[in-house]
């Protein structure tokens, strides 16, 4: 196989997975009515599955650099709440009609998965460095792990008022750095594969922080601790089954 034909594949592979994400919006195409309730519902789901996917960044992150995911975990939470008190301090743009408080949640949420995907389209390009098989094989994986994390940005976008088609565009954006860092990464190999655990680790350091400060409270508007505390489980138990059954 030729290096054109060879980059080719790999671009077309990391934007199979940016458009995956897309995918998990399509069950709330089939809610017939989003009420208030659905915030807290919504934002307890989201919540369990982010951190499940948390749990997975840094377990896969431990296997190749624990104390470099520390790092990178420290990184994410410094750039996220850097983040959330810039947009504090300024007038928040609108977003898909949003304003104020909801686009500034929309704003972040879709900010942290986005610095999620610049980790994963490492990923899919160093994977590929060890070889197509290789490749295909973590390109399924992160394609079919997106599809639940698009569910996670639906679940906040959709409840406040966002068409379901517009949160899949958002949840698709939020991915596209997953084909733009695949190329230098499978052309650069060595130089980088030492920073994919600080990617990995800056990743679930912002989503922690974001189902913390973000999330949870918003889920406990609506509803009791106890429920949140058992959608949460059931959400991160669900994600967590889905992870096995795809590395199995």
């Amino acid at each position: 196989m030729t290096l054109e034909v060879s980059l080719l594949t790999v671009f077309i592979a990391a934007l199979i997975t940016a458009l995956a994400t897309g995918l998990g919006a399509i069950p709330l195409a089939f809610a017939r009515r989003m009420d208030d309730r659905w915030l807290s519902v919504g934002a307890a789901l989201a919540a369990g599955l982010m951190l499940a996917a948390s749990h997975s960044l840094v377990d896969e992150g431990s296997m190749v650099g624990g104390w470099r995911v520390l790092l990178g975990m420290a990184s994410g939470l410094v750039l996220v709440v850097l983040a959330d008190r810039w947009l504090d301090r300024h007038n928040t743009p609108d977003v898909s009609d949003l304003q104020d408080a909801d686009a500034r949640k929309a704003l972040l949420i879709v900010g942290v998965m986005t610095v999620h995907s610049f980790a994963e389209g490492v990923g899919v390009g160093v994977s590929y460095g060890g070889g197509e098989q290789l490749g295909v094989f973590i390109t399924t994986a992160i394609a079919v792990h997106n599809i639940p994390e698009g569910l996670a940005i639906a679940l906040v976008l959709v409840p406040r008022g966002v068409p379901v088609w517009q949160a899949a565009g958002w949840a698709v954006f939020s991915s596209l750095p997953q084909p733009l860092m695949a190329i230098p990464a499978y052309l650069f190999v060595t130089a980088f594969e030492p920073f994919l655990p600080v990617g990995l680790g800056l990743a679930a350091g912002a989503m922690i922080w974001m189902v913390f400060a973000e999330l949870l409270p918003d889920a406990q508007r609506r509803l009791s601790a106890g429920a949140v505390g058992a959608v949460v489980v059931a959400a991160f138990m669900a994600m967590f089954a889905f992870q096995l059954s795809i590395s199995s």
